[in-house]
């Protein structure tokens, strides 16, 4: 549901603010860097195949929590889209979720993944979701140095404001 959700929305955007998603120089990423990208999407995918394979467990003690925390993270994710879509392009987003977490989208799609987990009562997938986060934080370094590089001061200043990931500088 969330990669239909998310691929509709994309569709729908301008081609600019979908590139400035996804289309910035990976050039000067370091060895190490590119490996944990890569580890990071096969754990992903692990994750996926997971979750497709294991039952729907409704009647679980953790099934409510794990939907609501799902639900959360996406009208997070959703909002966090839209709050960078409507940044001019060239400025860094800083409106919306991006007023608490420098990386809303990336934790919103991890308390997202994390709510299925835990609604279907995967805890290797739970797990997995940990890892592949830890593996993720080498783009995200990586993300905040271009926009360094991109934005000048100004993304600096908002560095020093706002804490990477929600309460965690």
């Amino acid at each position: 549901m969330l990669c239909l959700i998310y691929c509709f929305l994309l569709l729908n955007f301008p081609k600019e603010v979908r590139a400035g998603l996804y289309e910035y120089d990976r050039s000067r990423w370091s060895k190490t860097q590119r490996l944990f990208r890569v580890i990071a999407v096969l754990l992903i995918l692990v994750i996926f195949f997971l979750i497709i394979l294991t039952p729907l467990k409704i009647g679980s003690i953790v099934f409510i929590p794990g939907i609501i925390l799902f639900g959360l993270g996406l009208a997070g994710f959703i909002t966090a889209l839209f709050n960078f879509k409507n940044t001019p392009l060239d400025q860094p987003a800083t409106r919306g979720l991006y007023r608490i977490s420098r990386h809303p989208q990336a934790l919103m799609l991890f308390i997202t993944g994390c709510g299925i987990c835990i609604a279907i009562g995967s805890w290797p997938a739970l797990l997995l979701q940990i890892i592949a986060a830890l593996f993720r934080r080498s783009r995200t370094l990586a993300e905040e140095k271009a926009c360094l590089e991109q934005y000048g001061d100004s993304y600096r200043d908002y560095m020093k404001r706002v804490p990477r990931y929600f309460l965690f500088f």
